[in-house]
């Protein structure tokens, strides 16, 4: 099911808002996953020089806009 099938699917079934809430926390969830697997790299490497620290906290901070 793509994106737009699914939103339509939830429309029918809530109100908007819900679904921008539903929509909302979804993405925040997929972003507080791919900030953690940069904490996880981060930790890992020892190469790394920041860059990882640097990503994780640029993906949460797109949560914030």
């Amino acid at each position: 099911m793509i994106k737009d099938t699914a939103v339509q699917i939830l429309l029918e079934h809530f109100s908007e808002g819900m679904v921008r809430t539903i929509i909302d926390a979804i993405a925040e969830d997929e972003r507080e996953e791919c900030a953690k697997l940069c904490d996880e790299l981060s930790k890992r490497y020892f190469w790394d020089d920041g860059y990882s620290v640097e990503c994780a906290e640029a993906i949460r901070a797109r949560g914030q806009k």
